[in-house]
């Protein structure tokens, strides 16, 4: 890999063998623990942003059919596996988008998630700014992320834990502070964190 790919070349690259790749093992598994926190109305309107091949969704569908869900990501490649698999789930629906610029509109979704994708976010004032507006009053967010300061230790330095040579341009991750912080200036109140696996944390905002 070279830092002169995009992001988005990057995870359409990656998109065919994704599902069965070590990471993404992992996620799943921290999604199927996340589910013990999550609590979703029964014709909720969930957006999940990051979406990747669309397998939170599809979990959650499981678990609450009748939610209405769409999936966001900007990998056309990581959408197409997503939407191979919707088979018969027709209140799923998988678009091109960006985290940081939301084609919705205010107060639509009763919930939202970003799961393993907020780390890659040049702008996360941004992209929780955008989750703000889109969400309903009473609505929640769920974020999970892999936990800064268990990680910590493997690292030499700040910079490498910022600039992380897995995708390009790096990945950062965010304490339970730093996300906090970042969430209330979003106008998000203080958010609950749960550790999941010990090394990713899971942080729920309410709006």
């Amino acid at each position: 890999m070279t830092m002169t790919m995009s992001k988005q070349q990057f995870f359409n690259a990656w998109a065919s063998s994704y599902d069965w790749l070590l990471p993404s093992v992992f996620y799943q598994a921290a999604h199927q623990h996340m589910m013990d926190y999550v609590d979703l109305k029964e014709r909720a309107s969930v957006l999940d942003i990051g979406c990747g091949t669309g397998r939170l969704l599809y979990r959650l569908n499981d678990r609450y059919p009748g939610i209405n869900g769409i999936g966001i990501d900007f990998s056309l490649q990581m959408l197409r596996q997503a939407r191979q698999q919707r088979g018969d789930r027709t209140r799923l629906i998988f678009i091109q988008g960006r985290a940081d610029s939301l084609r919705f509109a205010d107060e639509q979704f009763d919930t939202v998630f970003c799961t393993f994708s907020f780390m890659h976010y040049p702008d996360p004032d941004r992209v929780l700014a955008e989750v703000y507006r889109v969400l309903k009053p009473g609505g929640q967010f769920y974020l999970l992320d892999p936990l800064l300061s268990l990680l910590d230790p493997l690292l030499s330095s700040a910079y490498r834990i910022q600039h992380l040579p897995l995708s390009p341009r790096g990945i950062r991750f965010y304490s339970a502070g730093d996300r906090d912080a970042l969430a209330q200036h979003a106008n998000f109140g203080p958010g609950r964190h749960y550790p999941i696996f010990f090394v990713s944390l899971l942080s729920i905002f309410e709006k």
